[in-house]
């Protein structure tokens, strides 16, 4: 039997009947049990053994119960907090009410934390991107970090597709015009996906656009331009300065960027391999939420039975198999 005794207690439940049963003198069961000869009379009047509760029994409020109805529907309406709510008690209602006396109070009605009774705001949900056939590609270009053994530091070019999250890379030493003609030529060469839009930033590297403004049109000779153009994809850019219209491609940045703070690199092929690795991995075994469950492999295979149309070769499970 468990018994919950105070914790300053020097008698417990049978000592103290053993003292009430008793006949002996108070001064002789206080000196046998190590107690005051109050304690011996105190166990002697009471019936009970076990130790009453140190709760008051009586609410020390100055407050009545209208006063208190009242004190709690000003803190729900008004939302005052409690030196507010103190002045506005004293002045119209009750001017002996404390300060720790009303905030007892309102813990009694549960209007003790002034935050959960404020309106919530709304929670945003996450935005998806909007809903796309295959085909439309973002790019854009992530700075990597300096190895040892080299004398400048590289760009990975970045492509994914929206539908399916296939996601194509290329190191490039410098991000000119004719690095991002390289690529765009390489990524249509290995996706399977008929690419009908492209969409990137307004760098240099992508147009020859104003950086700051948008006052004037593509020229029409800029080299990347000029192959989206023969490859029938209509280029498309994002505003200035607004990164998160070009989203998707920034979060696999975030990715990229994840494994490069991760991993402790020896030099520029150890980087180079990994990376790759992790590509490979992330288009052929990395589930995705967006995709249900599906890697974008499984993804795009799925759009392939549905819409052969939207392709211009069958994808295959594994790289290096796209002929």
């Amino acid at each position: 039997m468990l018994i919950a005794l105070h914790k300053n207690a020097r008698t417990t439940p049978a000592v103290r009947a053993e003292i009430t049963a008793s006949n002996e003198p108070a001064s002789v069961l206080a000196q046998r049990f190590g107690i005051t000869e109050q304690t011996v009379y105190k166990w002697k009047k009471r019936q009970v053994f076990s130790d009453r509760s140190h709760t008051a029994h009586n609410l020390q409020t100055v407050l009545t119960p209208a006063q208190e109805a009242i004190v709690v529907e000003l803190r729900r309406t008004l939302l005052l907090p409690l030196d507010d709510l103190l002045a506005v008690t004293r002045e119209f209602i009750c001017p002996d009410v404390s300060r720790s006396g009303l905030d007892r109070c309102l813990r009694r009605h549960a209007v003790g934390n002034l935050n959960e009774l404020k309106p919530q705001a709304p929670v945003q949900s996450h935005k998806a991107f909007k809903s796309y056939e295959p085909g439309y590609v973002h790019v854009d270009v992530k700075y990597l970090p300096q190895m040892q053994d080299e004398s400048s530091r590289r760009y990975l070019f970045v492509a994914i597709d929206r539908a399916t999250r296939w996601v194509f890379v290329q190191f490039k030493a410098n991000k000119t015009a004719a690095s991002a003609h390289a690529v765009l030529k390489a990524l249509h060469k290995a996706c399977p996906i008929k690419i009908s839009k492209l969409l990137s930033d307004n760098g240099k590297e992508f147009t020859d656009r104003l950086f700051a403004s948008r006052e004037r049109e593509p020229s029409g000779k800029h080299e990347f331009d000029q192959l989206c153009q023969e490859l029938g994809i209509e280029h498309r850019l994002t505003k200035p300065r607004t990164p998160r219209t070009n989203g998707m491609v920034e979060r696999f940045n975030g990715r990229i960027a994840d494994v490069l703070k991760t991993h402790r690199f020896n030099s520029r092929e150890d980087m180079q391999q990994t990376l790759t690795r992790y590509v490979a991995l992330y288009n052929h075994q990395l589930p995705q939420s967006a995709l249900k469950s599906k890697t974008p492999m499984q993804a795009m295979k799925q759009w392939f039975q549905e819409r052969p149309d939207l392709f211009h070769k069958k994808p295959y499970d594994r790289p290096g198999c796209d002929k």
